[in-house]
């Protein structure tokens, strides 16, 4: 939160209304300061006249005199995120632009302090989800991922791999993505190369001092993409007997790149996980296919005709 004593006071007094009765103890608790400061902050609100009354005893606290009309509400970096957050968690998934949800939001975000709502802003731009019973990362570590892309700051990640590996390294972070229902952070690490790593597998992330350089015409969805069918250690090779526009809608963009080849096209990409490839996607097109390349896939492609026609039998 910023340090300042304004915005601190004006924390103070949005935690008194929201909680009459809060007692001195409790606030400095919230702020992060002494019992002194918070009657330092309580001084100033009612020095800009604000009414805030303080009573003793058991029951005592400060609380805001009646009928006095409060500032705009104050939101924190954080808050304003989690707020777009929950938007996207809701059963229909990302809101479009022009319907209430989106409208609503995108006027939250206008309405907030430049430093506040320009995270939350960047975040929204990048939004392409789906609804989904995904994962989803803590709040404060994408609030951090949200801060470092809107400032261009580098960022130290922890990260925890599906197959259990654990490593820390240093990221310049492009954007956050939610796509197909998960959080992704889109980054470059230090060797040059593009990486691209779950938000629920980040453990912590670190601000650092350091620029982070963003391509200006960065198009975060496509790129993303693009990376999620790259850099797997099996390589695969898909023949359809359909024109590349008929399967093109059929396919998911991580199961790599099409190519028209006359009346039929191909498809090569990359995976780690021949089964769900064969399983979960190329089972789902409704075009005649034969795997060229991959033994792992045509070994997964396999044991899944056999599991059906067994099925059948």
């Amino acid at each position: 939160m910023d340090a300042s004593p304004t915005a601190r006071a004006l924390r103070t007094l949005d935690l008194i209304h929201q909680r009459p009765g809060i007692r001195a103890v409790e606030l400095a608790d919230r702020l992060g300061v002494t019992e002194r400061a918070v009657r330092r902050y309580v001084g100033t609100l009612r020095d800009a006249g604000i009414p805030v009354s303080a009573t003793t005893g058991r029951y005592g606290g400060y609380r805001i005199g009646r009928g006095v009309r409060l500032p705009p509400v104050v939101f924190s970096g954080p808050e304003a995120l989690a707020v777009v957050m929950a938007v996207l968690d809701s059963p229909a998934g990302a809101p479009a632009p022009d319907s209430l949800a989106g409208s609503g939001v995108a006027k939250l975000l206008r309405a907030l302090p430049e430093s506040v709502g320009r995270p939350a802003g960047q975040f929204w731009q990048h939004i392409a989800a789906a609804p989904s019973l995904a994962p989803r990362p803590e709040v404060g570590i994408a609030s951090a991922l949200v801060e470092a892309v809107a400032s261009a700051r580098r960022v130290r990640i922890s990260y925890r791999s599906a197959a259990g590996h654990e490593w820390t390294s240093e990221v310049d972070p492009w954007a956050v993505v939610v796509r197909y229902g998960l959080w992704y952070l889109l980054c470059r690490i230090p060797s040059g190369e593009l990486r691209t790593y779950r938000l629920d597998r980040i453990g912590a992330a670190e601000l650092l001092t350091a620029a982070s350089e963003v391509p200006a015409d960065l198009d975060a969805v496509a790129v993303l993409e693009r990376s999620l069918g790259e850099g797997w250690e099996l390589s695969t090779r898909v023949r359809f007997r359909a024109p590349a526009e008929q399967v093109r809608p059929w396919l998911r963009a991580p199961m790599g790149r099409l190519e028209p080849d006359g009346d039929e096209c191909v498809l090569t990409g990359t995976t780690s996980n021949p089964q769900m490839y064969a399983g979960e996607w190329l089972a789902q097109v409704p075009f005649p296919f034969r795997v060229e390349e991959g033994p792992e896939l045509r070994a997964a492609v396999a044991e899944l005709a056999d599991r059906l026609r067994a099925a059948v039998q």
